[in-house]
Order: C-alpha cells, then sequence, then structure tokens
C-alpha cells in the first residue's frame, strides 16, 4: 500500500475519535470518566484478542503493559475527565499541544534534533484548533486543564514508544492494539469501581453510545492508529491528530445544531494546513517482517525525525 493510502487510512482514527465528544455528552451518563473509559477499552481489546489469537511472550508482557497504560490506561480517564471539566473545547486546544510534546519527547528520550519546522507547524496546529473549538464563555477548571495536559502527555509518550519499540517478530498490529486495549481497560477497572462506585443503569442510548465508542471509535480506530505508527514516521502520525477537533466541531455543526463561525473556519483552514504540511518530506522507515523499522531498537529510528511529522 502507498503512503498517501496508509496517511489516509491512519487519518480515519482521529477523524473517529473526533465524534467522541458529541457521543459523550447526548449518550452517556454524566460524570463517570473512568467507567467511560473501561467501558470503551476493555471490550475493544478482548474482542481483537480473541480475533488476533496471540499473547505477549517475554520482555513484551512489560512493554505491552507499559504502552496500554500510556496510550489508554491513563489516556481514556484524562482525556473524559478533561472533557467533562472544560468549557467550549478547551480540552481540544490543550491536546493539540500533543505534537509539540512528541517533538520534545523524541528529543529528549531518542537524541532528535527538533526542527523550525516541526515546531511551528505544531504551533500553527495548536493555534488553528484554538480558533475553532475555543468560548469566551466559561471559567477555566485547574483540574480539567490539568487532566487535558496530561492526557496529551500521555498518549505522545505512548506514541514515541511504541515508535521506539515496534513489535516484536510475527506480530501484527491487530494483536498490539489488543494487548494495549485489553492492559489499559484493566488497569482503569478497578480504579473505575474504587472512585465512583458501582456501574450505573444504563439505557438504551448509553448502550448504543458504548457500542459505538468500544468497537468503531476504539477497536477500528486504534487498528489503524498503531498500524500507521507501523508504516509512518512517528511526526507524520501525531500532526494528523488536529483532525479530532476539527471532526467534532464539523459534527457539533452538522448534528447538533451549532455554528461556524468565519473565524472557526479560518481556523480550521489553519489546522487542516498544518496536518497536511505534517505529512510533507517524511521518508517512510523500512520495515521488517515486524512492522517495525529495520535498525537496533535500542537506537534512536530514523522514522522519528522530527524534521517530518507525526503527532
Amino acid at each position: 500500500m502507498n503512503r498517501i493510502a496508509t496517511i489516509l487510512l491512519t487519518a480515519l482514527a482521529p477523524v473517529s475519535w473526533g465524534t467522541t465528544y458529541a457521543v459523550t455528552t447526548e449518550f452517556l451518563p454524566a460524570d463517570r470518566p473512568l467507567f467511560t473509559g473501561m467501558m470503551r477499552a476493555l471490550p475493544a481489546g478482548l474482542v481483537l484478542l480473541a480475533l488476533a489469537r496471540v499473547l505477549p511472550r517475554g520482555v513484551w508482557w512489560g512493554k505491552a503493559a507499559v504502552l496500554g497504560a500510556l496510550n489508554i490506561g491513563a489516556f481514556f480517564p484524562l482525556l473524559f475527565l478533561s472533557a467533562y471539566r472544560l468549557p467550549g473545547g478547551m480540552a481540544a486546544v490543550v491536546g493539540s499541544v500533543g505534537p509539540l510534546i512528541v517533538v520534545g519527547l523524541s528529543a529528549v528520550l531518542l537524541g532528535q534534533r527538533p526542527t523550525a519546522r516541526s515546531v511551528v507547524t505544531g504551533l500553527v496546529a495548536a493555534f488553528g484548533v484554538s480558533l475553532v473549538v475555543l468560548k469566551a464563555a466559561g471559567a477555566l477548571d485547574a483540574v480539567g486543564v490539568a487532566a487535558a495536559f496530561a492526557s496529551a502527555a500521555s498518549m505522545s509518550a505512548g506514541t514515541v514508544l511504541t515508535k521506539r519499540w515496534g513489535r516484536p517478530d510475527g506480530v501484527g498490529p491487530l494483536a498490539l492494539t489488543a494487548w494495549q486495549l485489553t492492559a489499559g481497560g484493566l488497569l482503569i477497572a478497578p480504579l473505575a469501581l474504587l472512585v465512583e462506585g458501582a456501574p450505573p443503569a444504563l439505557d438504551g442510548r448509553a448502550v448504543g453510545g458504548y457500542l459505538y465508542l468500544a468497537l468503531a471509535n476504539t477497536a477500528v480506530a486504534y487498528w489503524l492508529w498503531f498500524r500507521g505508527i507501523g508504516r509512518l514516521t512517528a511526526t507524520q502520525v501525531t500532526f494528523l491528530g488536529p483532525l479530532s477537533p476539527l471532526t467534532a466541531a464539523v459534527v457539533g455543526w452538522a448534528a447538533l445544531d451549532q455554528t461556524l463561525t468565519p473565524v472557526q473556519l479560518a481556523g480550521m483552514a489553519l489546522a487542516f494546513g498544518a496536518t497536511v504540511a505534517g505529512q510533507l518530506g517524511a521518508r517512510p522507515p523500512a520495515r521488517g517482517s515486524s512492522g517495525a523499522p529495520e535498525t537496533d531498537h535500542r537506537k534512536a529510528s530514523p522514522d522519528l525525525t522530527l524534521s517530518a511529522p507525526r503527532r
């Protein structure tokens, strides 16, 4: 499959995630970020695990647990907590710093020097998203802001480590996705019970919302995402992230009778332009049978060059 097709398929993941905000507010019980995160991750992970029929071996038990905690177990609850507590799309704005966090983490952990292009592109993307989703009304919540930033940092760290570690030989992205979703869901489950108590009663709308989140929004979307990480550069994948709040804005306009102002449209153009710019100039990594770069995984991988993009 050529690089453009891979980019387009990977982009379907953040597009799907852009519907999470509408589904959460319109279909799901309020103030249950841990339960919602668990219901999104664990069923999806178990379904994919049954399909993949592959368990981690050796050191990959630990790696899968770490990736599951960063990409799922911490990210989901923090994401929902910020969405519940912040007004006017502020959670999406704070989360849009993800590309810059990836640039910084890659420099610190992998010894990759950031380029002016990657930093400017990340700033333009964040500014464009802020024009799209910020509203004047509503006071900021310190816990919500901290949760939004922590969720972006957690996913960014998971992205860099996923790219660095690749996959075991003979293991495809479906199994890697299953391991992470299952590990993350198992991490969230006891916390949900301890902090939020017994699961809430669910009506038909909530059941439908959770089924959508678990299957399309998580199982399929994360499989596409981790598949993309294996085939594209880390920065390429991360710069697809702004498609999520852009999709949320379009869904709000189309399904929730929200308006789009000229300023918001200008912000969408900026953020989308940054997303496209994030895909240019990067050479896809050489891949072995594991789907990871054909380099020593203990060394910095050339796919993580910050002159080209991902999240």
